[in-house]
């Protein structure tokens, strides 16, 4: 059970699966039933936050892997302190992509952080999901979307196919771990139907 009145929902998964456009369409559906939804990011949602995921993601500046790994807490920190708790205390859905398994999956199994120091700062950090998506998607697939991007890719973009293998055998480690929590969905659904899908899924987990 939820802590908060609100409710908690995040959004996991490789480069290109599509999360950021699975939460804008979730978000506009859960307010066009006249809920109140507050939609952020991680790295980011607050301007503290987001100073740090310029950093973590400029291919310019060398960071080690533990020193990523703090980042993304510090900016977490921020976020949940300032953002998310006061959400989900009024009562708000909560959605937001990427959190913390993200940094596990990416840190932890594709960079090689001690799993353990990941988890001692999500327990210090304090706020589990209730429900988190795992957006899966072919590798095939979700390569030919990165390519069609615009713009320059980020420093976890270019860290080469091992990287990627690594990071997602995480999230299937991660997800099997916690099946209370973590469900993993098709990703190559159309934006619409992959909207329906969550809501579907938050109404069978949430009754809301």
């Amino acid at each position: 059970m939820s802590q908060y009145p609100g409710f908690f929902v995040t959004l996991e998964g490789g480069e290109g699966a599509g999360k950021s456009t699975a939460a804008a369409a979730l978000a506009a559906l859960l307010r066009d039933e006249g809920r109140e939804v507050l939609a952020t990011r991680e790295p980011g949602g607050t301007k503290g936050a987001e100073a740090v995921r310029a950093l973590l993601l400029t291919t310019d500046t060398p960071l080690h892997p533990l020193a990523q790994t703090m980042l993304h807490f510090a900016a977490r920190a921020d976020h949940v302190e300032t953002v998310l708790r006061p959400a989900l205390a009024r009562g708000a859905i909560v959605i937001c992509d990427r959190y913390y398994d993200s940094t596990m999956a990416y840190q932890a199994y594709g960079q090689g952080v001690p799993r353990a120091a990941v988890e001692r700062l999500i327990e210090l950090i304090g706020l589990p999901p209730d429900l988190s998506f795992f957006l899966e998607l072919p590798a095939a697939t979700a390569a030919a979307r990165l390519t069609a991007r615009a713009g320059a890719s980020d420093r976890y973009e270019q860290m080469g196919e091992d990287f990627t293998a690594r990071v997602m055998a995480g999230f299937d480690d991660i997800a099997a771990r916690e099946p209370q929590r973590c469900v993993r969905v098709d990703a190559t659904l159309p934006p619409e139907a992959l909207a329906a899908r969550l809501r579907a899924l938050i109404r069978a987990r949430a009754g809301r």
